[in-house]
């Protein structure tokens, strides 16, 4: 079965395995959750069907879980997949975003684990981000590398409209929730040396530091799709001189998760059909970027 969309001026298709996908069922989703480390199945989809996804970019993480949340057709997408098996740095970030633009996402609530840079910004508490620094060094950064020419904002990187409801809700179930934030995306897979720690959180002022962001927030903006990120903080980056157990972490990751999967269940209930003009640019990023 083959589902066309348009990106730019560039034409594009998927097929999905017969095994998988029979061709009796529509898949279709409109809103996507792409799971960070500690969420690789959101366990609140309904009436689940399991597709395997072939893009011009190859496979992406994991097959995608669509469904339904309260009537909203859902996709899930595990980004390092199920296990935990690829690291930051070898993730198909075009294949993962490719993929969900072909379901029909209009949507995507990425959720992310990341260490702090500051003191108010505590383990157990989260971040919905409204900028980030980028320090990757060798990903693919661009659904367009030859015939288009594509030079898209990133001025405001995340969805207003998206970001709004995220913070709302986690703020009237009642958790830490900060309302902004920069984002320092590092390529990993090792984490940051005391010097680099206190360079980004001294002289670039950043406020959290993760290593999945890039590229896949600007391949979304790329593929004109909403996204915004809901960063759970896990521990203290190494700037604070605070050792760190993997007990720890894996317990504040699991309280985090609890908190993520609420919060996502409620804005899912009631994000609008249709992103709000005025609001973001994401849905329009390619209005003025292509040459």
């Amino acid at each position: 079965m083959n589902l066309l969309f348009l990106l730019g001026d560039t034409t594009m298709s998927a097929h999905y395995d017969s095994t998988t996908f029979p061709p009796s069922v529509k898949a279709k989703a409109e809103i996507a959750i792409i799971g960070g480390s500690g969420l690789y199945d959101p366990g609140i989809i309904e009436k689940p069907i399991e597709l395997k996804v072939y893009t011009p970019y190859g496979q992406p993480s994991d097959n995608i879980i669509v469904g339904e949340i309260e009537g909203r057709k859902v996709a899930f997408l595990p980004r390092h997949g199920r296990g935990h098996r690829i690291p930051p740095h070898k993730i198909n970030y075009r294949a993962n975003i490719w993929a969900l633009k072909s379901l029909g996402v209009k949507w995507i609530i990425a959720v992310s684990a990341v260490g702090s840079l500051r003191e108010d910004y505590k383990p157990g508490d989260l971040v919905v981000p409204d900028q980030f620094i980028d320090m990757t060094k060798k990903r693919e950064y661009t659904f367009f590398d030859e015939g288009v020419v594509a030079h898209v904002s990133m001025a405001d990187p995340f969805c207003e409209e998206l970001r709004e409801y995220l913070i709302k809700i986690g703020k009237e179930l009642g958790y830490t929730i900060h309302d902004r934030g920069t984002y320092v995306c590092i390529e990993g897979p090792r984490f940051s040396t005391k010097a680099e720690s206190r360079l980004w959180r001294d002289v670039f002022k950043a406020d959290i530091i993760g290593m999945t962001l890039v590229p896949e927030v600007n391949l979304a903006c790329e593929a004109q799709i909403c996204y915004a990120t809901l960063a759970m903080v896990t521990d203290y980056d190494v700037w604070a001189e605070r050792p760190v157990t993997a007990e720890e972490v894996a317990r504040v990751m699991a309280e985090n998760t609890e908190k993520a999967k609420r919060i996502i269940y409620e804005v899912i209930r009631r994000l609008p059909l249709e992103p709000s003009q005025g609001k973001c640019s994401c849905c329009r990023s390619l209005a003025t970027a292509l040459l």
